[in-house]
């Protein structure tokens, strides 16, 4: 495994393994990495020849009173999680590389980014696109992999991907969760004990929604009201948002219909949480459609 921080040694390195004609399979995290960012790793490593983990805070996602300064940076922990699970080259750009003095142009993402995780975080997406189509440049992989966990994020850079012609494949692999329910995050390494439990309530809420429709349940306005009403019912939780939007357009939906989006975000003491599910419309055997 190789560890570079060098923008342009690793624009060469790609460069030179295309010509090569192997396939990049591409990972950018923030790293604190964990048992998700490991699934995306194995399935990078499944489906191409070289496999490249990005580590990178990256400041302009970050609004002024977020997290920035306290993400965990474990880089020690988190060089030799890549070294078990074989990852070729290691890409851990430095801030002031990535974002030179005079940069300006940055990557406008349009209403997408100013639903769901952008109605409290205004300038999100755009951070997250900028820096992901930088790396994308720098990287030149063939496919990259990104978690459900961070659905609008997904279908933003899809979306990104399409409109800018990029040519990279995005693979979206599924929540990694703890036994007991709790989506695995970075920002888990935050909870207390108590939060910890007291945070179980978002999939629990994600649980009802889907029993809900399971039992045909159509209307987002009472299934959110539901959910918001479990949620409530711990008062140490305050809920930022609960939606359900259109997977593709991420536009919001009177009806469950097709493929839906169902997310939420949530504070647990000081610490920001998110999670999701998907639903969509299924056919088995001669049964009519229904919603899982």
């Amino acid at each position: 495994m190789r560890f570079i921080r060098s923008v342009s040694e690793m624009q060469k390195i790609s460069s030179a393994l295309r010509r090569q004609g192997k396939t990049i399979g591409f990972v950018p995290t923030m790293g604190a990495l964990h048992e998700g960012h490991l699934s995306l790793i194995k399935q990078a490593r499944k489906d191409n020849q070289i496999t490249v983990v990005s580590i990178f805070v990256n400041p302009i996602q970050f609004g002024p009173n977020e997290d920035f300064k306290r993400y965990p940076r474990p880089i020690k922990k988190d060089i030799s999680f890549c070294k078990k699970e074989k990852v070729d080259f290691i890409f851990y750009p430095q801030v002031g590389k990535m974002y030179p003095e005079g940069f300006k142009t940055m990557v406008e993402v349009g209403e997408m980014g100013n639903v769901l995780c952008g109605l409290t975080r205004p300038g999100h997406f755009r951070g997250v696109a900028t820096v992901v189509f930088k790396l994308f440049n720098i990287v030149q992989p063939d496919i990259a992999y990104f978690g459900q966990k961070d659905a609008q994020q997904t279908v933003i850079i899809k979306r990104m991907v399409v409109d800018l012609n990029l040519g990279v494949k995005i693979k979206v692999m599924p929540i990694m969760r703890e036994k007991s329910g709790l989506a695995l995050s970075s920002r888990n390494s935050y909870l207390s004990a108590q939060e910890r439990s007291d945070a179980l309530v978002l999939s629990g809420s994600l649980d009802l929604a889907r029993n809900l429709i399971r039992k045909g349940q159509r209307s987002c306005r009472k299934i959110i009201g539901q959910m918001k009403s479990l949620i409530n019912a711990n008062p140490s939780v305050r809920i930022d948002y609960v939606d359900i939007v259109d997977l593709d357009t991420l536009k919001p939906l009177e009806k469950i219909r097709g493929k839906c989006l169902i997310a939420l975000a949530a504070r647990i003491g000081k610490t920001r949480l998110i999670d999701n599910i998907i639903v969509q419309r299924r056919k088995v055997g001669d049964s009519p459609y229904f919603f899982v």
